[in-house]
């Protein structure tokens, strides 16, 4: 890499962070982060675009407070403070929803878009108002559980790859009674959004990668949508037998699709 940069952006509880790897000849690839807010899941995709993308990463603040217009606006702003005023965004899951919000202020040159396990409207709202009600019932003791279940699932999921095992155990660490917080707040923006108005009227190619195994945000319907509704949307590409979290369990296979997708264009 021949640049690693970071920057922070002030807000009452945390501070907005990017890094930025790669020479600034290279085409710019940005990636928004799922709900979890951070970047410590996707090394191993980092790693397989090495060299051939600017590649910027966001880590976001701990604001309960937030719209996602007010995300929008802090990447926008964190990236022209660095130079970049145009590029293509990988949303993955919440980061999707940034990327609608980023398109309408037109502010920011968006080149295209990629879905990485995201959507318009997320085709199971119930789900995700289930999701945030448990939140707000469950102590943080219960949260801390789930953690060491899936420290045992990713050791099992990531057994050969050391990278991702390291990546787990940073995440792990990074999650706070505030983080908790800030990822019910996260889960109210989202089954509140529909930027399906957005997604109709957008100029930019719009493409959809997943992981065929996907509980949290069914493909199919959001294929559907995207086919019936979006007319600038060009590709989609399912792995198997990745998950959700697509960028990290297909981050090769991955890297290589939205790779090609950068280039057809």
């Amino acid at each position: 890499w021949f640049s690693h940069r970071l920057t922070q952006m002030s807000t009452d509880e945390e501070r907005l962070q990017i890094r930025i790897y790669g020479d600034a000849s290279l085409p710019t690839l940005i990636y928004l982060p799922g709900i979890h807010g951070d970047w410590t899941l996707v090394p191993k995709f980092r790693n397989a675009v090495n060299g051939r993308v600017r590649f910027a990463e966001f880590t976001y603040p701990r604001t309960l407070t937030w719209s996602l217009d007010d995300y929008a606006v802090a990447i926008e702003k964190s990236l022209s403070e660095h130079g970049i005023e145009s590029g293509w965004l990988v949303g993955e899951s919440f980061g999707s929803q940034i990327c609608w919000p980023i398109v309408s202020r037109k502010k920011f040159r968006v080149e295209g878009i990629i879905l990485a396990g995201g959507f318009v409207r997320h085709p199971m709202r119930w789900l995700v108002r289930l999701a945030e009600s448990c939140g707000r019932c469950l102590p943080m003791a219960a949260f801390r559980a789930a953690l060491l279940g899936y420290r045992l699932f990713a050791r099992i999921r990531y057994r050969n790859s050391p990278e991702m095992t390291t990546a787990v155990e940073e995440f792990i660490a990074r999650r706070t009674e505030l983080d908790w917080q800030a990822i019910r707040h996260r889960l109210k923006l989202i089954y509140e959004n529909d930027p399906g108005e957005i997604a109709r009227a957008i100029d930019a190619p719009v493409f959809y990668a997943t992981g065929f195994i996907d509980p949290v945000v069914a493909w199919l319907p959001v294929r559907c949508w995207l086919r019936n509704n979006c007319p600038s949307f060009r590709d989609f590409k399912i792995f198997w037998p990745a998950d959700h979290h697509v960028l990290g369990t297909a981050a090769e296979a991955a890297a290589e699709q939205i790779l090609r997708w950068m280039r057809r264009l």
